[in-house]
């Protein structure tokens, strides 16, 4: 793999509420820092809701020679409110770009689950609840995500390109049947789980037969024992508040398997890896929402829902997961040409 990345949250905006409520500049820089020197890697995506956020980031993480992937992620956003945010950021995007940087743009992520408009429901979990209602449903909603997905995905194109001259990919999911002839780079959200294991690097196989540099843009697991069956959905043991939506506590007692994760994601990695694919991007280093909290009510650490690498304290310090390790040796590895 030619990217070895890993993406950065820099915080997610849902109605107007940041889940990264502290931004300190000292230590994102610190963050970028360790991305680089002890992950060993070689691209990072940045993530998030705030176009200030994303670029402050985007310019350290090029300082330190990264290649960034720029990306704005709108959770819960109108098409308009869509295509006003990557029209900024596209605009920040190219200011980095032509100062010398390597600049992907990202155009958004998931956006028939994470916004409304392209499936039934009002929220994400009733977005997810059709999905899940029976092979018959999903059969007939398809076809017309992917219609409607392609439709938004041409506009935003569009807004992009007159503002940024870089290579553009969108972060996909399967089965939006997104159109890739006009992006430069196929990008997949690809999670392996009980259900597809024994499909999964045959897939991935598939879809860089395709032609296409490929991307896997997010991929990883959650940090409780079984999290790795579950792929994408290890966060549904998380109770949320049903106003803020935020995380709240574990629907029950789970066991800390910082192994499995390792082991899942340093598998994921080497099939990505023998498959061709041009970059990845392990889900992540970081997910402030969900607090370490080692002592007390074992509902109440979030960690163990959490899909970071490293276990961050609810003051901002964080400490490395077998899963960074794990990460760090494959990376340099590659690097010294023995991966």
């Amino acid at each position: 793999m030619r990217g070895l990345g890993i993406s950065y949250d820099t915080g997610f905006v849902v109605h107007g509420a940041n889940s990264r409520p502290q931004f300190d500049p000292a230590a994102v820089d610190r963050d970028l820092r360790a991305i680089r020197d002890d992950l060993h890697c070689t691209a990072v995506r940045v993530m998030g809701g705030d176009p200030d956020r994303i670029a402050y980031a985007a310019a350290r993480a090029a300082d330190l020679g990264l290649a960034v992937w720029f990306s704005p992620y709108p959770l819960e956003a109108t098409e308009d409110e869509m295509l006003a945010l990557f029209a900024d950021c596209a605009e920040r995007a190219e200011k980095l770009r032509a100062g010398g940087a390597e600049v992907v743009f990202v155009a958004g992520a998931e956006h028939s689950l994470m916004n409304p408009g392209f499936l039934p429901g009002g929220t994400t979990e009733e977005r997810l609840a059709g999905l899940f209602a029976g092979p018959a449903a999903v059969r007939e909603l398809i076809p017309r995500v992917a219609v409607r997905i392609n439709d938004f995905l041409g506009r935003a194109l569009t807004v992009v390109r007159e503002r940024f001259a870089g290579p553009v990919t969108y972060a996909a999911i399967q089965f939006e049947r997104v159109d890739w002839t006009p992006f430069d780079i196929l990008s997949m959200d690809l999670y392996r789980n009980s259900g597809v294991a024994d499909q999964f690097a045959a897939g991935v196989r598939t879809l860089v037969a395709q032609g296409k540099p490929v991307a896997v843009t997010e991929f990883g697991s959650a940090t409780f024992r079984g999290a790795g069956d579950l792929g994408a959905r290890g966060l549904e043991v998380v109770e949320h508040d049903p106003v803020t939506r935020a995380p709240v506590r574990l629907s029950g007692v789970y066991e800390r398997d910082e192994p499995g994760q390792a082991a899942y994601v340093r598998e994921l990695l080497e099939i990505f890896d023998a498959a061709g694919v041009d970059s990845a991007f392990v889900f992540t280093f970081a997910l402030s929402s969900y607090p370490h909290r080692p002592d007390g009510d074992p509902r109440d650490d979030l960690d163990l829902a959490s899909y970071s690498i490293v276990r961050l304290r609810e003051d901002g310090a964080w400490e490395p997961k077998a899963a960074f390790h794990a990460v760090a040796a494959y990376y340099e590895g590659r690097q010294a040409g023995n991966g």
